[in-house]
């Protein structure tokens, strides 16, 4: 059994964030010991080195006493009901003093931060809020730090940006549950979609912790199409993006014959064709980050110059080909449903033409039926490929044509003979990549080389 002094911190987790926490309380003076559940976590030696006479517990939990401890310190990636810590959790939580607290890493950041921060969550698309509304504040002049489940774990950004007058954090729910206040000066939640349910149980499970977000916040923004967003604290100061007609005060979409603005109630913001995103969702994306950037202070004509040259995150709705009227898309960061249904009701109404969608790889068992009736209404083709590629073709297969492909280069160049002027090739592919490639970035690029390589072809033809 493993003892934790009195006095000491126990810090679960030896991943990126687990180190980053050790890190933290080291600068602090504070003495903790590290336990991992795995037998040989990766960089075990690196860190016995960095931190010598620093206790490390590898194996179960609940060979671990850790009922002296000062607090208990949660990675993200470590569930609060884990065996050896559930009962520290639960006791927190119905406010017992008995036993040491349980937090993560965020309350750590929130303890020591001095400089207003901002914050997103959602279940899709809040790597692009986060790096869009940073980019706004590097526009406007801000000194801003980027970071938290996006890059840089926050803890670290303390130390990379002391002169940071401005945090900008993505966060997951993970980090979320183990924050009891996060005091935000700005926060968004984005969307909430089938996710992360063998952490948190259910949807009200899963939603209550991305709620957290909303304690002790100032000012936030949800998603008026999606009620699950909406604070349940009335007198939070909110504000709505929706892809419709905007009331006042809300963030919307205004169309206009074959033109779409981007508005803020009656006020016209800019032309949704200046934005390089591509699709409705981008635009929605976009107003949630203009709807936090004005609260923070930021000069619309920074937000705008941001919006137009934006191309977006590498392997989320990312523009990386276009010629003859054709766009390629690559969303190969859409390894589930979810995801895969945002980019095509997001790109789908945008086109002049079809969507030529190409999917598949490991599906982990997913339900594949709600990509049926998106795909047929914007789509003239599905092509499919990977080891689930039969799911899909049993389960489209009378919706839309669909064409089953050995891989994505395959796949690549069936596409390329289907597509016409005003139409959009688009990889999102609703699974994982581990069946042909090492990781859905190495399918990303893959689809990029590709992509870029018939539009020199297009170029050079006559």
């Amino acid at each position: 059994m493993t003892r934790v002094p009195r006095g000491h911190t126990l810090v679960v987790g030896l991943g990126v964030s687990g180190r980053a926490i050790a890190r933290h309380l080291s600068r602090l003076g504070r003495p903790f010991v590290v336990a991992d559940t795995r037998p040989v976590p990766p960089g075990l030696d690196d860190f016995r080195r960095a931190f010598p006479g620093v206790a490390v517990h590898c194996g179960a939990l609940t060979e671990v006493d850790a009922s002296a401890a000062e607090e208990i310190v949660l990675s993200p990636g470590v569930d609060p009901l884990t065996p050896g810590i559930a009962d520290y959790w639960r006791a927190a939580g119905e406010g017992s003093d008995a036993g040491p607290r349980v937090i993560g890493e965020i309350a750590l950041f929130v303890r020591a931060c001095r400089a207003p921060i901002a914050a997103i969550t959602g279940s899709n698309a809040k790597s692009t809020v986060t790096t869009l509304l940073g980019e706004m504040a590097r526009e406007a002049g801000r000194r801003v730090a980027v970071g938290g489940n996006l890059g840089t774990a926050a803890l670290d950004l303390l130390v990379e940006r002391p002169d940071a007058e401005l945090f900008v954090l993505e966060l997951s729910s993970f980090q979320l549950e183990t924050t009891p206040r996060l005091g935000a000066e700005s926060v968004a939640f984005l969307n909430l979609s089938e996710d992360h349910l063998d952490r948190h149980g259910d949807m009200p499970g899963y939603r209550a912790a991305k709620a957290a977000i909303f304690r002790g916040a100032r000012h936030a923004v949800v998603n008026g199409e999606d009620p699950l967003t909406w604070p349940d604290d009335p007198a939070l100061p909110v504000e709505c993006f929706t892809t419709q007609v905007p009331q006042e005060g809300e963030w919307g979409i205004k169309r206009d014959g074959d033109d779409a603005w981007l508005m803020h109630g009656e006020r016209t913001l800019m032309p949704t064709g200046e934005l390089r995103l591509a699709g409705r969702h981008n635009q929605a994306n976009a107003l949630a980050a203009l709807a936090m950037g004005r609260h923070l202070g930021f000069p619309l004509d920074a937000m705008r110059r941001v919006l137009a040259r934006f191309p977006g995150l590498a392997h989320r709705g990312e523009l990386v080909a276009e010629a003859a009227g054709v766009r390629w898309i690559n969303d190969s960061k859409g390894t589930n449903v979810g995801a895969t249904l945002a980019a095509i009701a997001g790109i789908g109404p945008t086109l002049a033409g079809r969507l030529i969608w190409l999917g598949g790889g490991l599906g982990k068992g997913a339900d594949f039926t709600p990509l049926a009736a998106p795909l047929q209404r914007y789509a003239r083709e599905a092509i499919v490929f990977g080891r689930d590629a039969p799911v899909l073709v049993e389960t489209l297969t009378g919706s839309l044509p669909v064409t089953r492909c050995a891989d994505l280069d395959v796949a690549m160049d069936r596409a390329a003979a289907l597509a016409r002027p005003g139409d959009c090739v688009l990889l999102s592919p609703a699974c994982a990549s581990l069946d042909q490639f090492t990781d859905y970035q190495a399918r990303g690029e893959a689809f990029r080389a590709g992509a870029q390589a018939w539009q020199q072809r297009t170029e050079e033809t006559p």
